[in-house]
């Protein structure tokens, strides 16, 4: 037994991951942007398919549609973890989070070259931990506000997620709703390297500013 799930349980937990990765996987910001006749996202700004790089197109109106369904792909996931698995429902939830992120950064259909995972991120950690999931996204908002740098208050949002799933008494650090959460900052945090190397170099483009 892994956590509790019996050995005939595993292949639906495969399944589950499975499927939360094909739902991860489904890129918005590249379809919204070429049904709208905004051309290849990959070929304009930094080339990610994320809602970032769709504002630099210059409609925000497919940027925030992009954010939206980026997140809400995450939190669906979680959901269907929540109903194919009702007897093992946080280890399949957390795997189901796990995975969609995984999806939308290493999508089977772009070759593995997908997004950063920050909004999908974000729509899993609010299914999974709310109360953990709102507090990502204020830091996310504020830092990315105060310092007009999206990537800034991404970083410092699933840096600071492992210790905001922290709560003293209330923590197992083997759950897998913590693992799965630390697993998920590391994968956010590595998508971010080269913007980490030009945060510290002060190259780094501000909101709406073309970047690489």
């Amino acid at each position: 037994m892994i956590y509790g799930i019996p050995t005939y349980d595993l292949p639906l937990m495969a399944g589950v991951a499975f499927l939360s990765y094909l739902i991860g996987s489904i890129p918005f910001g590249l379809v919204l942007t070429a049904l709208s006749g905004g051309g290849d996202i990959r070929k304009i700004g930094s080339g990610n398919i994320g809602a970032t790089n769709v504002l630099r197109t210059g409609r925000k109106g497919l940027a925030a549609g992009t954010l939206v369904l980026d997140g809400t792909k995450g939190a669906f996931a979680v959901f269907c973890a929540f109903v194919l698995c009702p007897f093992h429902t946080l280890a399949a939830e957390s795997l189901a989070a796990l995975f969609a992120v995984a999806g939308h950064c290493f999508p089977v259909w772009l070759k593995f070259k997908g997004g950063k995972g920050v909004a999908t991120g974000l729509g899993c950690v609010l299914a999974l931990m709310p109360g953990v999931g709102l507090c990502c996204c204020a830091l996310w908002l504020i830092f990315a506000k105060v310092t007009r740098i999206s990537s800034a208050g991404a970083i410092i949002a699933f840096a600071a997620l492992p210790l905001l799933m922290i709560r003293p008494g209330r923590i197992d650090f083997a759950s897998p709703a913590y693992l799965a959460g630390c697993l998920i900052a590391v994968m956010i945090l590595c998508r971010h390297h080269a913007n980490i190397i030009r945060l510290i170099k002060g190259t780094e483009p501000r909101i709406g500013q073309k970047g690489t």
